[in-house]
């Protein structure tokens, strides 16, 4: 099972790029989706989530804003639009999904108790 995680690049400050997750597996479409990222040194945390069918989004302090998560029904692709990139904001970029919690529970949880991760993203982010 594959989660294709793609998108990240480098960007000046105030910059915009826009990521994606993608998955062979059939569940994927019918399941929470969450991008999380790690900078150099410190934990992976949550970034924005959402809920099997896109109505609910759940965005951390870092997020609001300036992200946009979304997805696609057909397929459970699910996006990351990030505008506005900062300096803080350089990081891997993962995608994981779940098939038993809910978009906000998903974005609270340790990254150790999730099963599904992408290869990850890196977004970098300088002048």
């Amino acid at each position: 099972v594959q989660l294709q995680a793609s998108g990240g690049g480098s960007v000046q400050p105030g910059g915009s790029l826009r990521l994606s997750c993608a998955s062979s597996n059939s569940a994927f479409a019918n399941s929470a989706v969450g991008w999380f990222r790690q900078a150099p040194g410190k934990r992976r945390e949550g970034v924005s989530c959402i809920s099997p069918g896109g109505g609910v989004t759940v965005y951390k302090d870092a997020a609001k804003g300036r992200f946009a998560i979304s997805k696609d029904p057909a397929d459970g692709t699910t996006y990351l639009q990030m505008n506005s990139l900062k300096p803080d904001d350089p990081a891997i970029y993962y995608c994981t999904w779940d098939p038993q919690r809910i978009s906000s529970v998903l974005c609270e949880e340790r990254p150790s108790g999730l099963c599904y991760w992408g290869q990850g993203t890196l977004v970098t982010v300088s002048s």
